[in-house]
């Protein structure tokens, strides 16, 4: 009988009653298939690997991340709600040390919603991996992440929610966004001023195969991951990379996936996308498993499987090259302003424009950061769209200090009492207070 090395929870919610349209690639079939093979492939015959049920995340869960326009409930379904509640039962899983390893295998997925959320965008509409991380350090205290996003589109959601916190290390590899959504995701995209060089991109060129993520991940990711030392790592474990992803670009495997996750060892993985149904998912999930267990996954193949066909060019691999050795440096010495913004005082402006591509919406953002060396540094939005009025949305990061906390509690005061705004909503995760006020 086969016998982990790992012990791994892996937990399940497909997600029967959601789905944007009922023939959409995001529906409950891309995991239905994968429970099937699972079982099929008598993974959970394998001691040590066990399957648990999701939590439902609470709106407190949500608004300790999320400012949601007008409310959690306008954004989120309770399928939503559950899918956020699997990721942290992974989260719990690991923190009470119940298992070594966890994979939440859930939908909706989130990586594309940002902090503030009116609507669907990506396909998402919580960030289900800021939930589960924000639920981990509220409940345990203030931890070093590392978020390793290898879904094939620029995880633009997570970059927005971590952008200026020194913290969190979020580094992303997709397909290049000159040639898909969202468009995003360069290697000049470093984070925050307080946080520069805690956001990484790497852009790779369409057809990327095995051998040219493996190396960004020997060659880039896990020196960086050395050097940041986070306590937690979670892959933002895309699965739209894979050759014969319908609505992608790249030539990753199932073997490929299964040696990223062995050479990476996340504590944690979140399914996000992935819609080759039948052709990929049930096979890259089970190579996932069995590697983040520890057991021996070279048999594991999906149909059409060719390797010979799927080789890059030298002309892609010198290219990816040259992207690693950029990033690096950017990591390793970072600039001291970021990109774009001006400095006013103590604070650090930048304006935004967001498309919500799924509900029409389009929002405008003005974001002002406190520059501040003792902490992430308090942020306060001001948000209008053609779906809400103009909003206040103010941010005091875990680690904020004294001076940051008091200019937090002063903004939202002001925002209160002058009356231009429809909602002034605070996310204090300091002192753990989540408010809304509406006018």
């Amino acid at each position: 009988m086969l016998e982990a090395k790992n012990k791994l929870g892996v937990i399940f919610f497909p997600a029967f009653d959601w789905a944007i349209e009922p023939t959409h690639p995001e529906r409950e079939e891309r995991l239905l298939y994968t429970q099937d093979q699972l079982s099929e492939e008598g993974i959970f015959d394998i001691e040590g690997i066990t399957e648990y049920k999701p939590e439902v995340a609470t709106r407190r869960d949500v608004e300790r991340v999320h400012f949601c326009l007008p409310s959690v409930e306008t954004v989120a379904t309770k399928s939503h709600m559950i899918s956020a509640g699997g990721a942290i039962r992974a989260g719990r899983l690991i923190m009470e040390k119940e298992a070594d390893r966890a994979f939440a295998l859930v939908r909706p997925p989130g990586h594309h919603a940002m902090k503030i959320v009116e609507g669907n965008r990506g396909f998402c509409n919580i960030n289900i991996e800021a939930v589960m991380i924000e639920w981990i350090r509220e409940n345990y205290g203030q931890k070093r992440v590392a978020i390793v996003d290898t879904d094939c589109h620029h995880g633009d959601g997570t970059q927005d929610i971590y952008w200026h916190d020194r913290n969190t290390l979020f580094i992303s590899l997709h397909q290049d966004g000159r040639t898909l959504y969202p468009g995003s995701g360069f290697p000049d995209e470093l984070g925050g001023p307080n946080a520069l060089g805690k956001t990484l991109n790497v852009p790779l060129p369409p057809r990327t195969a095995d051998e040219g993520f493996l190396y960004v991940i020997d060659e880039l990711v896990l020196p960086i991951l050395d050097d940041f030392k986070p306590d937690i790592i979670i892959n933002s474990a895309g699965q739209d990379n894979h050759f014969t992803d319908p609505i992608t670009n790249m030539n990753f495997s199932a073997q490929g996936y299964a040696h990223l996750n062995e050479r990476l060892k996340p504590d944690i993985a979140v399914l996000e996308g992935g819609y080759a149904i039948q052709g990929a998912l049930p096979y890259v999930n089970l190579g996932i498993c069995l590697a983040m267990a520890g057991v021996d996954y070279s048999k594991v193949s999906e149909p059409e499987y060719h390797p010979e066909k799927l080789r890059q060019d030298v002309r892609s691999m010198d290219s990816i090259k040259r992207i690693c050795d950029d990033v690096r440096d950017r990591y390793f010495n970072p600039p001291s302003t970021p990109r774009d913004g001006d400095v006013t005082g103590q604070w650090f402006t930048r304006m935004k424009d967001v498309f919500y591509d799924t509900d029409g919406i389009r929002e405008s953002q003005i974001e002002s950061a406190v520059i501040c060396p003792d902490c992430s540094g308090t942020v306060k939005t001001e948000v209008w769209s053609t779906s809400n009025p103009l909003s206040l949305c103010v941010d005091i990061p875990l680690d904020a200090c004294d001076k940051c906390v008091g200019l937090g509690r002063r903004a939202i005061e002001e925002g209160h009492t002058k009356g231009s705004y429809r909602i002034v909503q605070a996310i204090n995760r300091r002192d753990k207070e989540y408010t809304q006020f509406g006018f």
